[in-house]
């Protein structure tokens, strides 16, 4: 869109950074690392690696000595040849070719988005931009340019190509945003920054990756920045200070997240900090080439202060550009004092992270607005390193600028500071950052017990690493919840083949369980699993018919999860007018709360059940009735169906078993709630309202025989449900029902009695099927949304199922659930999950074929439910929501990423 057409709200919207994450100096891996080191004034210069090159070969402490470098010492990452190809679906003769700042770039963006709770590979095909600043070639010299002709490849090639710094990202999440690279010398990374956050308000990109890289990985250009003679002798950046002799070279990658604060507000972000403005612009013609220029760095920090609608008394601290040359500290700091100076009723506190782990160079810009962010949360700016003497060229008594050597409170309302990058190039670019707006964490209605931990990597090996990693974490972290640290876990990681959950009341409780994962220690609470591909396989929701129903079923659900709860709330609504009284006092009456799976007679749900059609004999009145039981068994499923979609899992298919598949039904969108609850209110009250003169009893026979055994009484008895192979229910007038029972009795079939009200799917139900098509005609049909199989048919329901006829045939006519399991499996469908209150149908469906899962969804106790989502795990890889459990903080608090690839 262009930016005529955008209000000028949006042009100047603040952007809201999200995540971040980094590779610094000094062991700084994570933006916590690096905290840590900023507060506790960590100097993190070192000696050239001996890894690098053979530095006494090129050192000469002589200035002057051609071909030579008078510097031996500098901050430098660690490990930076460890890299895991196979993480980012590549060859390990690519991972060999490629420039060692693109696999740094990849692995920090990665941690950034993972730190900013979003999923990377969710983002696939996204509008999400790519901002990269990055301009020192070495690898290229070494792997192209040196190479003999014949050894030159196209991947040595690619590698070498300055683009590919931002397209490889783009390229491995699929990101469909603009994507860039720039090259402005020392202010590359926050131009890209400041290039991000104008994509974004000009709705190029609806999220933004941006930041910069820097590895010094050859002497030659050193050499170069040695003969201009601009490098600090001891590798230190002694900015401000009066033996500021030059800069000291460092080398690392940072990387932001950033999105428009509206939407990072409407998606329930937690926000880091807020840029509220920024600008750049050019020295024009400077001194010479490279030397900065006071009134272009004075107009790009007004600019940026006008672009923010901020005033410079409101910016308490400036992360200086502060590089410790003697001629850029001077102008910089006398640049900073014409625009803040003027009226200032409290000094400027201005500090540079340069002193801490060197001149980055293009990643310089991002490490300083890293900092910056940490700052502001912690309320704290870091101590300023290497000044004594202050620098006697700056005009100290005229600047009302002060300069922090220890770590300082930060104190003003709101925090907001400012951060310089002026390039080599004479490109300048200034941001204006405040501190995040208060966000409020809303309380959990209800506490929930257990927590469910998903971790997954791409192999073996990769997940016995993480969960290392996961064990140091919670035993080094001591600020962060159970609830949190499984949501982020879930929601704000990709998953991967290689699966592990785990289920804990309590982070010690974790911490126990990650310790037997490591040893590999089997535990009723921890299951491992191997996926075949990327994508879960189909799962099948089975909703359970009458018989099922007992009293507080659900109701340890109903008092710990939200969902469920406001669910069956809103169903028990709709039902009042409708039934003249509230379902929920018919499902949890007022006495002495029992535990879910247990009825009036303390009997376990798990007890195997007659029959589909088999209510317990002790049930009271309210629930024995049809007139309640169809009602609360729909409300039930329903709000069960909702739970487990919420959780993260989708079903490819559904079936029911008689009224089972009226709830199917309203979860395929075949008709509304308000419709579903309508017709069943109306089904059950009017089967209530017949004559109680049948009977139903089960039989161990095939189909066959027992249609042989009742054709001589067509008008009184049928056939209600063809539950397996050899697994019938017949249903009519009861003397004849007994009859035909003790008939096959004596020839030695097993029969079944089963306790029930009526005769459904009989002939005695046609009495009412005349008024149940006046009300079936009152609803709004629509085509499912989701595959459904047909009780009737036995098939993947057609047209037909979105009509009133339908529906009334489905009372008289034979359940087919047999025939429909076997179409189940013809669909390629492994998993079952039965959305009811026993686990009835799995029974029955294990008795037509093999099912690589069988879940309930209510087991004896809330244990038993999460060990139900524990077991779903091995055959389904965690959504994006998570099978597992939103904390009640959700959006609320950040566990930072733990690597999941392997570091070797």
């Amino acid at each position: 869109m262009s930016s005529l057409a955008l209000p000028q709200s949006d042009l100047t919207e603040p952007i809201a950074l999200i995540g971040m994450g980094c590779r610094f100096p000094g062991g700084a891996n994570t933006p916590e690392a690096f905290w840590q080191l900023l507060r506790n004034g960590v100097d993190t210069v070192t000696d050239i690696p001996a890894t690098r090159w053979n530095v006494a070969q090129y050192y000469d402490p002589e200035r002057t000595v051609p071909g030579k470098m008078y510097v031996r010492a500098g901050a430098f990452l660690d490990e930076i040849d460890q890299f895991d190809p196979e993480f980012f679906r590549m060859t390990p003769r690519e991972a060999a070719h490629l420039d060692p700042q693109q696999r740094l770039l990849l692995e920090v963006s990665w941690e950034a988005l993972e730190y900013a709770g979003l999923a990377p590979t969710q983002l696939a095909g996204s509008q999400t931009g790519v901002f990269v600043g990055s301009f020192w070639d070495d690898y290229a010299v070494d792997r192209l340019y040196r190479a003999p002709a014949e050894q030159l490849t196209v991947l040595s090639t690619l590698s070498s190509f300055r683009s590919m710094v931002a397209g490889r990202i783009a390229h491995a999440l699929d990101l469909h945003g603009p994507t860039l690279q720039m090259d402005t010398a020392c202010s590359s990374s926050l131009l890209a920054v400041h290039l991000a956050c104008q994509a974004l308000r000009n709705r190029e990109c609806n999220l933004a990756l941006a930041g910069g890289v820097s590895l010094i990985l050859a002497p030659e250009l050193l050499i170069g920045v040695c003969q201009m003679n601009a490098l600090s002798a001891d590798g230190r950046c002694k900015t401000f200070a009066a033996n500021a002799d030059g800069f000291g070279r460092g080398e690392g990658c940072g990387m932001v997240v950033l999105k428009r604060l509206s939407d990072a507000q409407a998606d329930g972000d937690t926000i880091l900090a807020l840029i509220r403005g920024s600008a750049t612009n050019h020295d024009g013609r400077s001194l010479t080439l490279t030397t900065p220029d006071s009134l272009a760095q004075q107009a790009v920090v007004r600019q940026a202060l006008a672009n923010a609608q901020v005033d410079p008394q409101q910016v308490q601290y400036i992360e200086a550009h502060g590089t410790g040359t003697p001629l850029g500290d001077p102008i910089e700091l006398s640049a900073l004092g014409k625009v803040f100076g003027q009226n200032r009723q409290t000094p400027l506190i201005v500090g540079s992270v340069k002193t801490n782990i060197g001149h980055l160079d293009p990643a310089a810009g991002v490490s300083g607005l890293i900092k910056v962010v940490l700052s502001l949360t912690h309320s704290e700016i870091p101590p300023h390193l290497h000044f004594g003497l202050p620098n006697p060229l700056i005009p100290w008594h005229r600047l009302p600028i002060t300069v922090p050597t220890q770590l300082t409170p930060w104190s003003g309302q709101p925090k907001m500071a400012g951060i310089s990058a002026f390039g080599m190039s004479g490109t300048n670019v200034h941001l204006i950052v405040e501190e995040a707006p208060q966000q409020t964490t809303p309380l959990p209605a209800v506490a929930r017990p257990y927590h469910l931990l998903t971790l997954s990597a791409r192999d073996e090996k990769a997940l016995a690493a993480l969960v290392q990693r996961y064990s140091i974490f919670l035993t080094t972290d001591k600020t962060h919840v159970l609830a949190d640290i499984c949501y982020t876990a879930a929601a704000g990681r990709s998953h991967f083949d290689h699966r592990l959950a785990l289920v804990a009341e309590s982070i010690p409780q974790l911490q126990a369980q990650l310790a037997l994962a490591i040893t590999r220690q089997p535990t009723v609470s921890l299951e491992r699993s191997q996926g075949t591909t990327g994508s879960p396989p189909p799962i099948a929701f089975l909703f359970t018919g009458q018989g099922s129903q007992y009293v507080n079923m659900g109701r340890e659900l109903y008092e710990t999860q939200p969902t469920f709860r406001t669910t069956l709330e809103r169903c028990d609504e709709l039902l009042r007018p409708l039934l003249g009284e509230s379902i929920l006092q018919v499902l949890y009456p007022d006495k002495e709360t029992k535990r879910d799976g247990e009825t009036e007679n303390g009997h376990s749900e798990c007890s195997p059940a007659p029959s589909e059609f088999s209510p317990t004999p002790s049930l009271p009145r309210s629930l024995s009735a049809t007139f309640h039981a169809q009602p609360a068994l729909f409300a039930l499923e329903y709000a069960l169906a909702t739970l487990w979609q919420a959780w993260g899992i989708q079903p490819a298919i559904l079936i029911g078993h008689s009224i089972g598949e009226l709830v199917a039904a309203c979860v395929a969108g075949i008709f509304s709630l308000e419709d579903g609850l309508k017709l069943v209110a109306a089904r059950g009250r009017l089967m209530d309202a017949l004559p109680q003169n049948g009977a139903m009893v089960a039989l161990l026979a095939s189909e066959a025989r027992v249609q042989q055994a009742i054709a001589p009484y067509p008008n009184e008895v049928s056939i209600a449900a063809v539950n397996g192979p050899a697994n019938m229910v017949i249903a009519g007038k009861q003397e004849r029902v007994q009859a035909i029972a003790e008939q096959l009795a004596h020839e030695g079939i097993q029969t079944q009695p089963l306790t029930v009200s009526h005769a459904f799917h009989s002939p005695l139900m046609e009495p009412m099927l005349a008024d149940f098509a006046q009300v079936a005609a009152t609803i709004a049909y629509h085509p499912p949304q989701l595959p459904l199989i047909s009780n009737v048919t036995g098939q993947l329901a057609g047209a037909e199922i979105a009509t009133p006829a339908y529906w009334v045939r489905h009372i008289r006519e034979a359940v087919r659930f047999a025939d429909g399991v076997t179409t189940l499996h013809a669909q390629g469908i492994g998993v079952f999950l039965e959305i009811g209150p026993k686990p009835t149908l799995l029974g029955l469906a294990e008795q037509c074929l093999y099912m690589n899962a069988a879940l309930p969804s209510i087991g004896r106790v809330l244990t038993e439910i999460m060990r139900g989502a524990r077991w779903c795990c091995p055959p389904i890889p965690f959504s994006a929501n998570a099978i597992g459990w939103m904390p009640p903080t959700s959006h609320g608090q950040r566990v930072p990423p733990c690597a999941h690839w392997l570091i070797e």
